[in-house]
């Protein structure tokens, strides 16, 4: 085989997905150079931490706290952003693209709030954007959406795209634990962070979102247009009524095409325990696809960890690498479209959408409730389709729990609003929308 000169690497940020990746690289050299027909070299790593030990032999030299060492350096090919956070961050990457160098970034944060100027960017330079590892660690999803199923109408995506929140629930209905002992047991076990804001609000799963939707459907969507709620409220109590009604408790990733609008939303769901997104458990992450012509996919596995990423941020740096050797680089749009022929289509807002409720309310025991409540609901045309009072009190209340028909949100929130200034109401009533088909 005839070894074509060797393609250099800048990586900036020397952490988990980072060592992840260069562990990679080294073990797997020799594969490597079969697949690209060229050898990587790690030309520099910049970080702000030259002492600490990642575990990992490297030459003399290779490390610098100065990124313009590797912004600068005209023999770097590839640049790879793995710092995190989007100010510093979006500054390394637009500078790299400026300096005609691909780039390769794991911050799902800095593609949601600035993706559309570094697709731009990237795409007026003429080089390329691999941001595999962006979404779901070791999970291809980005590579199939844009490669893969590019023959493919979608119609949706579901994904369970955060392991905390999913180890939570899990843990959750297996055990019947409350939430707050078991964030604390995951914060224990590392699987949460010791500030777990991101990843139980549901801001982590909606970063993640942003991108698919974007790839997905050829449209830009804002951060802010995703609505987004976390699992904090969700209680053992949710999570035991949900298994009576033949349901699951995900924090589910939604993104569907609705009447040539899309929807985009983050929240806790009640999902079939039929389905398989429902059999994903633990740690783990999944993204279910729907397509117009291969139907329903399912792609499963690690969405975290400093392997899998990394593994996922060298898919990127051989599929670059491919390119530099062919001389194809742009090959495959950033944004998966044309950018030309990206349209920007409505994002329903959150009060439009429809859906079937599970609503839990702390009521009274007392003769009444139950009509004043069906009362409002009813003025407000939600339906009621299933019931469970089983006289269980806390606090001096009892669960009320109703299954809705088809409603819209707008329509249900009016009538929780009305529902929860009554005397018999204690608290805010919760609601969990429900993924699935009307029940006959």
């Amino acid at each position: 085989m005839t070894v074509r000169p060797s393609i250099k690497i800048g990586f900036i940020g020397f952490g988990t997905v980072a060592s992840g990746a260069i562990k990679i690289l080294l073990k797997q050299k020799k594969l490597l150079e079969r697949r690209i027909g060229t050898t990587f070299e790690i030309a520099k790593i910049a970080d702000r931490d030259l002492k600490s030990d990642r575990g990992i032999p490297l030459p003399e030299g290779l490390l610098t706290s100065d990124v313009t060492e590797i912004l600068q350096d005209p023999d770097i090919d590839i640049v790879v952003e793995l710092i995190g956070g989007t100010d510093h961050a979006r500054g390394f990457v637009l500078d790299a693209i400026a300096q005609g160098k691909h780039v390769v970034t794991a911050n799902k944060a800095l593609l949601a709030m600035h993706g559309e100027e570094i697709f731009e960017k990237a795409a007026d330079k003429g080089v390329d954007l691999g941001f595999e590892a962006s979404v779901c660690g070791g999970i291809p999803i980005i590579r199939e959406i844009k490669e893969g199923l590019a023959a493919e109408k979608i119609n949706a995506i579901y994904g369970i795209m955060n392991g905390t929140c999913n180890y939570i629930l899990t843990k959750m209905r297996d055990e019947g634990c409350d939430f707050d002992e078991v964030l604390k047991e995951a914060q224990a076990l590392g699987f949460a962070e010791a500030d777990p804001r991101l990843d139980i609000g549901g801001g982590d799963t909606a970063h993640k979102l942003a991108i698919l939707s974007n790839l997905a459907f050829g449209t830009p969507v804002a951060l802010k247009e995703i609505y987004t709620e976390g699992i904090e409220k969700v209680s053992s109590i949710d999570i035991a009524f949900a298994d009576e009604f033949g349901y699951d408790i995900k924090l589910l990733a939604i993104t569907k095409r609705v009447d040539g609008e899309i929807e985009a939303r983050v929240h806790p769901t009640m999902i079939s325990k039929d389905t398989l997104l429902s059999k994903v458990n633990g740690v783990f992450n999944a993204v279910y696809v729907d397509g117009e012509s291969v139907g329903e996919l399912l792609f499963y596995g690690q969405g975290a960890g400093s392997l899998p990423t990394g593994s996922a941020v060298v898919s990127d740096l051989v599929d670059i690498a491919r390119n530099i050797t062919s001389q194809s680089s742009g090959r495959v749009p950033s944004a998966a479209f044309v950018p030309s022929e990206r349209e920007a289509l409505r994002i329903r807002p959150m009060a439009e959408i429809q859906s079937l409720y599970y609503v839990r309310f702390m009521a009274q025991d007392d003769p009444g409730v139950l009509s004043k409540i069906s009362g409002i609901l009813g003025k407000n045309n939600i339906s009621i389709s299933a019931m469970i009072q089983q006289g269980r009190k806390i606090g001096g209340s009892v669960p009320l729990v109703m299954m809705t028909h088809m409603a819209k949100e707008q329509d249900l929130q009016t009538a929780l609003s009305e529902i929860d200034q009554l005397d018999c109401i204690s608290g805010s009533t919760l609601l969990i929308r429900v993924e699935g088909e009307e029940s006959s």
